[in-house]
């Protein structure tokens, strides 16, 4: 018997069964040939020839014959229907988490459920308040709050989703991102300048544009091919807020975004990119603007019609230029109950003489009512006030110098006055999770002649510590 050996070649042909019978060769071309027809048809239906007469190559019933067994063309979502699919998505992506009660909390909860029981059901006799007072029962609702107003279905079912998004924790990643929101009618003027900003960031940043009037003409590779589905937008109206919806929606697309900044074509940046990066991301709080005005342009531009939901004591007012966290970008894409009453009732003469002008109300009142202590009450974007008119001063080319920028990086603190007419200005410190820092990260309105003279002073101003 001759025995096996290594290098021995014939061995496969002793070998009995299916499984070592020689390959054979595939019918290659075959495969070719249904790929390519199957890649024409596809290609044929997603880019249909502008001549019927190509239709005729497949069907003699022409572009019919082909559409009937075709699938149906996917319909294009709604903006409304867009924002609910993201909320959606972005509360069922939250993790599930159960936590134990621990002996001190249902202490508590027993003890506050008790007097909260006594306040709201009383007992008949008066001598049961002589336990807390030595006054009675007077001694007690003294000091208790008033009683509040029942809740409708609607406002009950909205605070329940709020505080449930509200209450999920924010994740912090070296794969986190800022969103950059930019609100123009147009082709936005310092592209250039943002590109400086932007370089050498790549990944930590994404850009959103809403061109409202104009196809933007781009100068900086960040900015292309970023527009989103755009519409018209009037100052003063709720088309404005529909617009920064509109780029929260589909910032919010992104994961990976964190943090949601609205910019004007107006806005440069004050601060270089690390700064603002750790700046906002890591900030406790979002920078939304809100503070009482009781004077006509604040207060007094409440309508009655937006009671019960909207009270008059917690209507604010602020500038609409926010920077906000993801969980409150969320929020302000669920609510559907105060967005309505601002849409239906905030505007121009809609009621008696009110000018209401929803972006300085909506969002500043929103946030107020359901979670002022998650805001700041002031915004990171700077502006001149100073000459008393509707709208703020324009930086001019001559206006723009380093001492300027380095005075507007300085500020610490934030003015408030009303339209009451009395002169009157408050002044608050800008508070970075507890520790007093500069309040502003960009300004606006610059002149787009101001161009040339911000970048060349932009390594300068944004290197101040």
């Amino acid at each position: 018997m001759k025995g096996w050996r290594l290098g021995r070649t014939n061995y496969l042909q002793s070998l009995p069964g299916a499984r070592h019978r020689p390959l054979t060769r595939k019918p290659v071309w075959i495969i070719a040939v249904v790929s390519l027809i199957t890649m024409f048809v596809i290609g044929a239906y997603m880019f249909p020839h502008h001549s019927k007469a190509a239709c005729y190559m497949f069907s003699s019933r022409g572009c019919k014959g082909i559409t009937d067994w075709l699938p149906p063309s996917p319909r294009e979502f709604s903006d409304d229907e867009i924002a609910a699919r993201v909320v959606l998505r972005e509360i069922l992506s939250s993790p599930r988490v159960i936590k134990k009660t621990s002996k001190i909390a249902f202490m508590f909860s027993l003890i506050t459920m008790f007097v909260i029981g006594a306040y709201m059901f009383p007992h008949h006799s008066k001598a049961a308040c002589y336990m807390f007072s030595s006054r009675g029962c007077k001694g007690i609702t003294d000091w208790l709050p008033p009683s509040p107003r029942e809740f409708s279905d609607d406002e009950i079912a909205a605070r329940v989703v709020l505080r449930e998004i509200l209450s999920s924790p924010r994740v912090i990643k070296k794969t986190s991102k800022i969103a950059f929101m930019f609100l123009t009618p147009g082709t936005l003027p310092f592209e250039k300048l943002w590109d400086l900003f932007f370089q050498g960031h790549e990944g930590k940043f994404s850009v959103y544009v809403h061109a409202s009037k104009d196809t933007p003409v781009h100068t900086s590779r960040y900015f292309l091919n970023r527009e989103i589905r755009s519409d018209e937008v009037v100052w003063g109206r709720i088309s404005m807020i529909d617009a920064e919806r509109r780029l929260l929606t589909s910032a919010l697309r992104d994961p990976e975004n964190q943090q949601f900044v609205l910019l004007s074509d107006s806005c440069a940046p004050l601060r270089s990119f690390e700064y603002m990066y750790n700046y906002m991301l890591y900030s406790n709080v979002s920078y939304v603007d809100c503070f009482i005005d009781p004077g006509p342009h604040g207060t007094g531009r409440h309508m009655d019609h937006m009671l019960p939901e909207i009270p008059k004591e917690d209507f604010r007012k602020g500038a609409q230029w926010f920077s906000m966290k993801r969980q409150h970008a969320v929020v302000t894409m669920a609510d559907s109950l105060y967005y309505s009453k601002f849409r239906d009732y905030c505007g121009p003469g809609i009621e008696s003489n009110k000018n209401c002008i929803a972006d300085e109300h909506y969002l500043p009142t929103f946030f107020y009512m359901l979670d002022p202590g998650g805001i700041a009450n002031w915004t990171v974007t700077s502006v001149d006030w100073s000459e008393k008119q509707w709208h703020p001063k324009t930086y001019m080319p001559e206006d723009v110098t380093l001492e300027l920028l380095k005075n507007l990086t300085s500020i610490d603190a934030v003015s408030r006055g009303t339209t009451e007419g009395t002169g009157e200005e408050t002044w608050t410190h800008c508070m970075w999770n507890g520790i007093k820092r500069p309040c502003y990260l960009f300004a606006r309105k610059f002149h787009a002649d101001t161009l040339d003279k911000l970048i060349e002073l932009f390594s300068n101003y944004t290197s101040i510590a």
